[in-house]
Parts: C-alpha cells; sequence; structure tokens
C-alpha cells in the first residue's frame, strides 16, 4: 500500500474547537494559545467564526483574537463567514482565507444557518465573491456529508449537488464534514469514489468527527484514495451545537502519531502540539479526549514520580546519616564520662 509522502493538517480547534465549549476561554488565552500552534509547523490555522455572538458566545472575540495574534509568514489563517457582514469583520481583522458552510441534509441547514439549503446558496455566492474581490482564498465546509442527526444516512446525490454549486461560486477547496462523527470506511469509499471521479483529489479536504471511534481509519482510507488535506482538532476538542451527541474532531495529537508512524511528512513538531494541547486543557479544566495525549501525560506523570522519589531518597540519605552520626556520639559521650 502507497501511503503520501506529505499531508497536510489545518488546524481548526480554535474554531470548531472551542465553539462548543461553556468554559469562557480569555482572549489573551487564546491569542497566547493560537500563537503557540502557529510556532509548531502547522500551515493552516482556523482561529475564530465572526457569527453572531448569541449563536456562538465562546468566540465572541473574533475581531479581537485576529487582531492581535502574531501573525507567522508560513501559516494561512482563516475564519468562518457566515454572511457578507461576517466577512466585513473578518477582512477587518485579517484573514487570509475565508470559510463558509452549509450542510447537504435540509433538517442540519435549518437547524445549523436558521434557512433553507435553497436560502444558503445566494447567500454564500455574496461572501465567495465578496472574498474572492480582496483576493481571499475561500473553502466551502459541506455538513453532514454522510449522516444527519435528524434525517439519517444522507444520498450522495445530495452532496454531490452542493459541491457543483459551491465550486461553480468559485470555493477553492471543499472540506467534506462527517459531522456526527458515525461514517465507516465503506461510505468514505463510497463517498469518494464521486466525489474524486468529479473534482481534484487537491481540492478535497476530509473532516471527520471522532464519536464513533472511526475517524483514523477514515482518514487511513481517504489517504488510499489519494486525499492529503485532513482538518483536525488539537486533543480532540469540539463537537456542534446543532448535532446532538457529536463528539470532537479526530484529534491533531493523533493523527500525527498516525502520519509519523507511517513516514508521512507534516512539518509539524509533535512536542510544540502536545504543549499546545496541554495548555488549552488546563485552560478548560478538562480531560481532552486524545489518546496520544492521554498516554503522553501518563508518562510525564509517571516521569514525573519517579523523579520525586529520587528527590526524596537524595534528601534522606544525608538524613540518614545525620542521625547514625548524633546517636554514635552520643554514646561516645556516655562511654566517656564513665571512664
Amino acid at each position: 500500500m502507497r501511503w503520501p509522502n506529505d499531508v497536510q493538517i489545518k488546524e481548526v480547534g480554535p474554531r470548531d474547537g472551542l465553539q462548543n465549549e461553556k468554559e469562557w476561554i480569555s482572549t489573551d488565552d487564546k491569542v497566547k494559545w493560537i500563537n503557540m500552534l502557529s510556532a509548531s509547523g502547522i500551515k493552516e490555522i482556523e482561529y475564530s467564526a465572526f457569527v453572531h455572538p448569541k449563536w456562538v458566545p465562546a468566540l465572541k472575540d473574533a475581531r479581537e483574537v485576529g487582531k492581535r495574534i502574531i501573525r507567522n509568514p508560513n501559516v494561512t489563517y482563516s475564519a468562518l463567514v457566515p454572511n457578507e457582514k461576517g466577512l466585513e469583520h473578518a477582512l477587518e481583522a485579517g484573514i487570509d482565507m475565508a470559510s463558509v458552510f452549509m450542510s447537504a441534509s435540509e433538517t442540519h441547514n435549518r437547524k445549523n444557518i436558521n434557512k433553507s439549503i435553497a436560502e444558503t446558496y445566494p447567500v454564500l455566492k455574496k461572501v465567495i465573491e465578496g472574498a474572492k474581490q480582496e483576493k481571499k482564498r475561500v473553502t466551502g465546509y459541506i455538513s453532514t456529508v454522510f449522516d444527519c442527526p435528524f434525517e439519517g444516512r444522507v444520498k450522495i446525490d445530495d452532496v454531490l449537488s452542493v459541491c457543483d454549486r459551491l465550486f461553480e461560486y468559485g470555493v477553492d477547496d471543499l472540506s467534506l464534514g462527517d459531522t456526527i462523527g458515525t461514517a465507516v470506511p465503506s461510505q468514505v469509499e463510497m463517498l469518494l469514489e464521486e466525489i474524486l471521479y468529479r473534482f481534484p483529489n487537491k481540492n478535497i479536504i476530509m473532516h471527520f468527527h471522532d464519536t464513533r471511534g472511526m475517524a483514523i481509519a477514515n482518514i487511513v482510507t481517504s489517504m488510499r484514495y489519494g486525499v492529503r488535506r485532513f482538518d483536525s482538532s488539537i486533543g480532540g476538542l469540539g463537537g456542534c451545537p446543532y448535532a446532538p451527541g457529536a463528539a470532537g474532531n479526530v484529534a491533531t495529537n493523533d493523527l500525527l502519531y498516525l502520519l509519523n508512524g507511517l513516514g508521512i511528512n507534516t512539518t509539524i513538531d509533535e512536542s510544540k502540539i502536545r504543549e499546545a494541547a496541554f495548555f488549552i486543557q488546563r485552560k478548560l479544566n478538562k480531560h481532552l479526549p486524545s489518546r496520544s495525549l492521554e498516554y503522553e501525560a501518563s508518562q510525564l506523570k509517571k516521569s514525573r514520580r519517579y523523579l520525586q522519589e529520587n528527590q526524596r531518597n537524595v534528601r534522606q540519605t544525608p538524613r540518614k546519616r545525620e542521625i547514625i552520626y548524633v546517636f554514635l556520639k552520643n554514646q561516645y559521650d556516655k562511654i566517656r564520662s564513665k571512664v
């Protein structure tokens, strides 16, 4: 089996990861965290969403975050943009790429965007045209390409219809989302057979949530079809407010472990990703679901315990010697007093 020589990871933790969190992460901490990610070797970071704060309060500081992060010239900074007003704010804050979004299933689209699919198209068309006028690349997110939490299995023809329309409007790339994390490799095969027949694989990004633990298996299947671009979220953060029970994206930590093990180049420093994951885990005060991160945390705890035990032994050894010396000296003094 041949693997790709390199894979590009888009880090969506600051947006897709935080959008579902009730714990407020301060703007200072968001900026520090994104700066850590920028220094890790990741080539693209989706740092926030320019949606109304009423819908995603966790990202209400998108403009300030965008203005304050340290821009690494080797990193593309993107953000989710729902409409022309959002695009205006995103351009003001400084984006390199805009991300538009909609669903392949009617009910999820209404729940997520509060519009029908037909009503969504003209809104996104204006956003795409506006971003292109500013010479910005555009990624189109399509949610529920496999299963919908409300309608069940989604027809491939429905997915293809949305793909056709967004490419017609001028998006550069499409990110196909297993929003509720229920897809299995056979579904991925069936979808990619159709998608890659119509569109170049260089323009396709796969976006897997890990609700049923299938994300890594689905990524392996996608790579067999020549897909080399994947969205992931540090530590496995995330979930969809309008997809009940959905877990976070595939963990960047777990994906890196896979790719490094296969000898696939990513340009990403795994240790820096680990530090950034531990940082946001502390700030959220919650356990992140990444299995690689959990293993690394257990190894660090083991090393810390070993170090602490050694330090205690070092401290205890001179103390024991001191006690023995005092005891022997007392005995000596007693003997001398009787002579």
